[in-house]
């Protein structure tokens, strides 16, 4: 068992951890956060120059085909200087190049797949809607019309990341009502803008550089050649994208976890109190240790879980063990770290309020822990359970 990454893994890290030092600044990051609901266009054509978004492109379509570890990699790099620039690489990179990837014609691998790793796409995946976020086949409403030459949209999603500026809104939608829920979704290429397509910003504590949406339908044309995968088989076909997805959200809250741990062991060592700095007080060090050992724990489950991606193998488990454990650890950092540092880790001119802010949207996000952990059970063969 090879723990070790490869040059040319290291060189990747590398590169983004002196793309993130110079571009990523405290002072940027933290204007970002005051003041933009979505990566400026300036940063995101920076990131498309140094091939970010080529990472999941395949070769043949322009992209540099690297695997899920290269990926993870360059997402923990970004998440750790900011969650919201990572979510937003995350959206385009895992919804779009990965769901087009996979389900996509050749026809629209060809138009689209190019593009994204050029940066000229964004994406957004519309799935939540307002009855039920975790519940997807109860809570599901949108449907879509076939009219012959094209398919009309009609519903509402919400908490949609990034849906006020995507190109493409990736859209679950009813198109069987009659059958069993799971074998009557059909996933759609929701051009943006569209006649009957709106968003509306949702207001929210945490990530504010990569806004929330409600999405809102009424009899959106979709042309019939804008149907992703196969007629009715969404729900199975999306599960490519989602266990993915879970696995994306843990390297984000490891983000978080190392950049709160970072400062906290910074002021630990510069503060004192009592004659000395307070990075002598045992019980500092064992906050410390806590959050360093869950670090760990988190990166090696997220490690783990990229190498069964690259190896064709089930992940489905660990991405849910994963994400868990990842959430966790950005939580134990974001409130250790906020102690440690007293009241200067509650103002907001230093970074631990926003850690601190961030890493509740980790938490139940794509997936509550709580139904995560039900999931999990179910997978290791345990009856169903609320």
């Amino acid at each position: 068992m090879d723990f070790s990454l490869t040059p040319e893994q290291e060189q990747l890290r590398d590169e983004v951890r002196a793309f993130c030092e110079k571009e990523l600044t405290r002072e940027y990051v933290r204007w970002m956060d005051e003041n933009c609901d979505f990566i400026p266009d300036e940063l995101w054509q920076k990131m498309a120059g140094l091939g970010h978004f080529e990472l999941s492109v395949p070769a043949e379509y322009g992209g540099l085909g690297l695997g899920s570890l290269e990926t993870m990699l360059v997402l923990e790099e970004l998440a750790t200087a900011s969650v919201a620039v990572a979510l937003g690489l995350g959206a385009a990179v895992g919804f779009g190049a990965t769901t087009v990837r996979n389900l996509g014609t050749d026809e629209q691998k060809r138009e689209i797949l190019p593009r994204i790793g050029r940066g000229e796409l964004k994406f957004a995946l519309a799935l939540t809607e307002p009855s039920g976020g975790t519940d997807i086949l109860g809570a599901i409403r949108t449907h879509a019309k076939d009219r012959g030459d094209h398919w009309a949209l009609s519903g509402q999603k919400a908490f949609i990341t990034g849906a006020h500026v995507a190109d493409y809104l990736i859209t679950v939608a009813i198109t069987d009502p009659e059958v069993e829920r799971s074998h009557g979704l059909s996933i759609f290429l929701v051009p943006r803008p569209s006649e009957g397509l709106e968003t509306r910003l949702i207001p929210k504590l945490g990530c504010h550089a990569c806004g929330a949406n409600e999405v809102f339908f009424d009899e959106v044309v979709v042309p019939k050649d804008n149907l992703l995968g196969t007629l009715n088989n969404g729900w199975y076909e999306l599960l490519m994208t989602l266990n993915p997805e879970r696995v994306a959200t843990s390297v984000m809250s490891l983000g978080i976890a190392r950049a709160a741990f970072e400062d906290a062991m910074e002021y630990a060592k510069g503060r004192e109190a009592f004659g000395g700095p307070i990075a002598r007080f045992q019980i500092l060090q064992h906050y410390l240790a806590d959050i360093a050992i869950e670090i760990e724990n988190a990166r090696n489950l997220i490690h783990k879980c990229a190498w069964l991606i690259d190896q064709g193998r089930p992940f489905h488990l660990e991405a849910t063990m994963a994400k868990i454990v990842a959430a966790r650890a950005s939580e134990k950092a974001a409130i250790y770290g906020m102690e440690i540092m007293g009241g200067w880790g509650y103002a907001m001119e230093y970074d631990m309020q926003r850690y601190f802010r961030d890493y509740k949207q980790m938490v139940f996000s794509p997936i509550s822990d709580e139904m995560a952990k039900n999931m999990m059970m179910q997978f290791m063969g345990m009856p169903r359970s609320w």
